[in-house]
């Protein structure tokens, strides 16, 4: 039997760009509120279907009231490390067809794969992505900062991009279409979180994680999280006073690591019985919460509320592999793993979308969506059509009515690499795939695929490729199908040279 990719996908992936009839003034300005590293489970706000026990860990009213103002999606997800997932947003295209499978080094041309006895990494686009051809880069020529550009936005970037390795096209977000960069560049993680050590950038100490343009805090008892939302804000003045639609993509550095304490937050947790390190974390949590508030009240207070799309998400899975306070894998429960794993603890994130008028005030859909329909959707709120195929599709019609029926469609995460010494519980050389309410895990070292329900079992502890052999097949069949039209890539094995077997070569053997 031939299983063929859905025909809405492909209608929804092929557009002529053209901008709509309405000026530019009238379009709405857009805001993406992008976290790093933050958990499904790290908010008070469930994004479940009822509080659930790590919800009362955490104290985030302005998670709350977003949820109150807009829409919940229940199942979003997102890419299982940061750099596939911020590529992803921006092109509309999954990791298995960009072939940035991990995260991107400072130094370009360097792979970030953990060494490994037995497998190799395939030659993956290890610098990132960018608009014009260089070695190692997946090839973007028209980014969404470009497209919404050239239709009229004042596009800002504030905060972590990492997108592209130093000196590549992509570690400059004003070379793919920001008029404005506060704060981005290749790096992944900040050096410190504390304008008084000037975030990294401190005579004989600086590294090349030290935050830069930050230098109006230099020294002040500023949080690096404080100090982004101020600049964003600043930021924004120049098109509401100019009239102008912005895009602002404001990516917090927060909650990676390092778990520094905004201790502004501490005491409240450490009294809760919390760790030392639990208790930072959720600091870093309640900061960036009291961000996003910030920046609904500036909406507010500047009378632009209405005609202003925020859209709220992380861009994987929460930490749960090392680094973290208690018993491995067990701070994204009830979901299984973190970040860097394909099951659901590593890839299932918060989003929520605020637009009034037209997303209805305290609405939820569990229609499941993915981080390159980021990109389409954006588009289509702004009206402007991409002119190259993509993987992602718009979610615009979940927004006016999340309680319509998207059709099933295949949903991949891809990740042929190896993230760090641990390998249990998928954190190397793994692929998954949504499809309906089936999830499909293939473990390529174990040469493994697995099969979950995810309406019966949300956390994944009942694999049923033994039970239901039928619909094993029937999804690595359509998956590998997938997997080979977007030009994936598998790792090799060492001792053979040859690529480990697609996933419907295991269901032969």
């Amino acid at each position: 039997m031939k299983f063929l990719v859905p025909a809405f996908t492909l209608l929804l992936s092929s557009f002529v760009l053209s901008a709509q009839n309405s000026p530019a003034s009238q379009r709405p300005n857009i805001i993406l509120f992008l976290v790093d590293d933050m958990g499904w489970m790290d908010t008070s706000q469930p994004f479940g279907d009822s509080v659930m026990p790590l919800n009362r860990k955490y104290h985030t009213p302005n998670m709350e009231r977003m949820a109150r103002e807009g829409l919940l999606f229940h199942q979003a997800y997102a890419n299982p490390v940061c750099t596939p997932t911020r590529t992803s947003l921006i092109s509309g295209m999954s990791s298995a067809s960009t072939h940035i499978t991990n995260w991107t080094s400072i130094t370009p041309n360097q792979a970030t794969d953990y060494k490994d006895d037995q497998l190799e990494a395939p030659q993956w686009n290890v610098s990132g992505i960018s608009n014009v051809r260089e070695s190692n880069t997946y090839l973007c020529p028209k980014p969404l900062p470009q497209l919404l550009r050239d239709a009229g936005y004042f596009t800002i970037h504030v905060g972590k991009a990492h997108w592209g390795s130093l000196g590549t096209q992509g570690s400059d977000p004003m070379n793919l279409g920001f008029v404005v960069n506060i704060a981005g560049s290749s790096l992944g993680h900040p050096q410190s979180y504390y304008g008084e050590q000037n975030f990294g950038n401190m005579p004989g100490k600086t590294t090349f994680n030290a935050v830069p343009d930050l230098q109006a805090f230099y020294g002040k008892d500023t949080f690096l999280t404080q100090a982004l939302t101020q600049k964003a804000i600043a930021a924004m003045q120049y098109p509401i006073s100019h009239q102008q639609p912005f895009f602002l993509y404001l990516g917090h550095y927060a909650v990676h690591l390092p778990i520094q304490p905004d201790k502004r937050f501490l005491d409240k947790y450490l009294a809760a019985g919390l760790d030392s390190t639990e208790a930072s974390y959720a600091t870093l949590i309640e900061g960036m919460d009291e961000s996003l508030g910030n920046i609904l009240d500036f909406l507010k207070a500047k009378g632009i509320e209405k005609n202003t799309v925020v859209i709220f998400m992380s861009d994987n899975g929460g930490l749960a592999n090392s680094g973290r306070g208690g018993i491995r894998n067990t701070q994204n429960a009830p979901l299984r793993a973190g970040k860097g794993s394909p099951y659901e603890g590593g890839i299932r994130v918060p989003l929520m979308v605020k637009w009034p008028g037209v997303v209805k005030p305290g609405t939820k859909t569990n229609n499941y969506v993915g981080a390159e329909d980021f990109f389409p959707t954006v588009l289509d709120i702004a009206g402007i059509k991409p002119i190259t195929a993509i993987d992602g599709i718009s979610y615009l019609g979940i927004l006016k009515n999340p309680g319509i029926k998207i059709n099933d469609r295949p949903l991949l995460w891809h990740y042929p690499n190896r993230w760090t010494v641990n390998e249990d519980e998928g954190y190397a050389w793994s692929s998954g795939m949504r499809y309906g309410k089936w999830k499909i895990i293939y473990l390529m070292k174990q040469q493994k695929l697995e099969l979950y329900d995810l309406e019966q079992d949300l956390s994944e502890q009942h694999d049923l490729s033994a039970s239901n052999p039928q619909k094993l097949a029937e999804l690595a069949k359509r998956w590998t199908l997938v997997l080979k039209q977007r030009g994936a890539e598998l790792p090799v094995w060492k001792n053979t040279g040859k690529t480990v077997a697609w996933p419907d070569e295991l269901i032969n053997k």
